[in-house]
Protein backbone atom coordinates (compact mmCIF):
# COMPACT_ATOMS: atom_id res chain seq x y z
CA UNK A 1 0.00 0.00 0.00
CA UNK A 2 1.51 3.83 -0.62
CA UNK A 3 0.11 6.52 1.30
CA UNK A 4 0.07 10.55 0.34
CA UNK A 5 2.08 11.84 3.35
CA UNK A 6 2.50 15.74 4.09
CA UNK A 7 5.81 16.71 6.33
CA UNK A 8 6.32 20.46 7.22
CA UNK A 9 9.10 22.00 9.37
CA UNK A 10 7.34 22.57 12.65
CA UNK A 11 8.21 25.55 14.79
CA UNK A 12 10.93 23.74 17.39
CA UNK A 13 12.77 22.81 13.51
CA UNK A 14 11.48 19.33 13.96
CA UNK A 15 9.74 17.53 10.74
CA UNK A 16 6.22 16.98 11.20
CA UNK A 17 4.62 14.99 8.75
CA UNK A 18 0.38 13.53 8.36
CA UNK A 19 -0.95 11.01 6.50
CA UNK A 20 -4.29 13.16 5.03
CA UNK A 21 -5.99 9.88 4.25
CA UNK A 22 -5.67 8.36 8.24
CA UNK A 23 -6.97 10.85 10.52
CA UNK A 24 -5.07 11.15 13.58
CA UNK A 25 -2.54 9.72 12.00
CA UNK A 26 0.81 11.94 12.57
CA UNK A 27 4.71 12.02 13.52
CA UNK A 28 7.81 13.47 13.27
CA UNK A 29 11.48 13.51 13.61
CA UNK A 30 14.82 15.77 13.64
CA UNK A 31 15.53 15.19 9.85
CA UNK A 32 12.88 14.25 7.10
CA UNK A 33 14.36 10.91 7.01
CA UNK A 34 13.57 10.34 10.10
CA UNK A 35 10.29 11.81 10.25
CA UNK A 36 8.90 9.33 7.25
CA UNK A 37 10.49 6.23 9.04
CA UNK A 38 8.30 7.32 12.11
CA UNK A 39 5.37 7.93 10.36
CA UNK A 40 5.24 4.37 8.15
CA UNK A 41 5.26 2.75 11.57
CA UNK A 42 2.57 5.24 12.74
CA UNK A 43 1.01 3.81 9.53
CA UNK A 44 1.08 0.22 9.91
CA UNK A 45 0.25 0.45 13.44
CA UNK A 46 -2.83 2.50 12.87
CA UNK A 47 -3.83 -0.31 10.12
CA UNK A 48 -2.88 -3.02 12.66
CA UNK A 49 -6.25 -4.43 14.55
CA UNK A 50 -6.68 -4.41 17.89
CA UNK A 51 -7.48 -7.52 18.69
CA UNK A 52 -8.45 -8.15 22.07
CA UNK A 53 -11.02 -5.73 21.03
CA UNK A 54 -12.38 -7.54 18.73
CA UNK A 55 -15.51 -9.50 19.40
CA UNK A 56 -16.51 -12.64 17.75
CA UNK A 57 -19.16 -14.79 17.15
CA UNK A 58 -19.39 -18.61 16.50
CA UNK A 59 -20.43 -17.77 13.37
CA UNK A 60 -17.91 -15.12 12.63
CA UNK A 61 -13.83 -16.03 11.97
CA UNK A 62 -11.21 -13.83 11.44
CA UNK A 63 -9.62 -14.37 8.25
CA UNK A 64 -5.76 -12.62 6.90
CA UNK A 65 -6.07 -10.82 3.39
CA UNK A 66 -2.80 -9.22 1.82
CA UNK A 67 -3.63 -5.76 -0.41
Amino acid sequence: MQFKVIVQEGEDGWFVVTCPSLPGCISQGKTIEEALSNIKEAIELYLEPDEDELILTNSARMIEIAV
